[in-house]
């Protein structure tokens, strides 16, 4: 969309606003009927500290409510459903947000987009319901981890991906991938950030390694995660892979239910937030498609 195309149709409703506010008309979209708005980002985050907001630091929140501010001129805070580390990439992550513009959905979109730096784009907007939570009512939320199993360096996977030289066993990999099936304490593949946590028992849908040429793909799916849970466990995954820990000796650390002893993590470039699940697709909570 043009600057100028952008600029004139959040002029408009900010003018709407001011002017209901002066008294000279009725605002159309008062405070108390304001509505929620859900996007689906993706995003790289190589250069960003994390989603969360961080005081004189760049973050994915950070960018979007920048983006927000420009095209709408209201202040606005968005909520996300899985908070991704430092570093960490997107490629189906869901915020939301309250406000009283009157914007359509793909000038959200296409606004947005025009604001926002190049490595973060809005793929699509809903208009919810009140009452929808994309934190709370999520299922569950999937993430892959890419490890380039080659000797080389690689240009264009260097940023997305960890390098690890020697010959990956992917079925021993795998089997122990599986043992994190169900329901466990995963207290050992947490980090201490220093967050005291509630519960350290965590839901796992699906774990499985499985190989693509010289890519190898960690794939889990789980409720939700503890501080850097995945790339914790994508460590001693690598260290099984080149035959460094055994099946049992990975067991064994799961089961001791200490914070950090699956460690060292493995780097944030490789993993990447793929999807969060709903009881319904995003778009069946669009109540404009009601």
């Amino acid at each position: 969309m043009a600057l100028t195309g952008v600029k004139a149709i959040r002029d408009i409703s900010s003018n709407k606003r001011k002017m209901s506010l002066d008294g000279d008309i009725e605002n159309p979209l008062p405070a108390e009927n304001a509505t929620k708005v859900a996007l689906l980002l993706e995003y790289d985050g190589s250069r960003y500290h994390g989603f969360q907001l961080q005081q004189n630091l760049p973050t994915i929140q950070g960018e979007v409510e920048k983006a927000l501010k420009k095209l709408t001129g209201d202040s606005i805070r968005v909520i996300t459903a899985s908070r991704t580390d430092t570093g960490v990439h997107a490629s189906g992550q869901v915020v939301s947000f309250r406000t009283e513009s009157l914007l359509a959905k793909r000038v959200f979109v296409s606004g947005l987009n025009y604001y926002l730096p190049k490595d973060i784009a809005v793929k699509a907007a809903y208009r919810t319901g009140e009452t929808f939570d994309v934190r709370r009512q999520a299922t569950s939320r999937e993430y892959k981890y890419y490890i380039l199993n080659r000797t080389t360096r690689s240009p264009l996977w260097d940023g997305y991906s960890h390098r690890v030289s020697g010959e990956l066993d992917i079925e021993a990999m795998n089997l122990v991938a599986k043992i994190l099936i169900g329901e466990h304490d995963l207290a050992s593949f947490a980090s201490n950030l220093g967050v005291e946590l509630k519960s350290t028992r965590r839901r796992v849908y699906k774990s499985e390694v499985n190989r693509e040429g010289e890519m190898v793909i960690f794939e889990i799916i789980a409720n939700s995660f503890l501080p850097h849970q995945v790339r914790n466990t994508v460590g001693a995954l690598i260290r099984v892979g080149l035959g460094r820990m055994t099946v049992n000796e990975f067991r064994s650390i799961m089961e001791t239910r200490k914070i950090g002893l699956a460690g060292p993590a493995a780097p944030a470039s490789g993993l990447f937030l793929v999807k969060v699940n709903y009881k319904k697709k995003l778009e069946e909570y669009d109540i404009e498609n009601l």
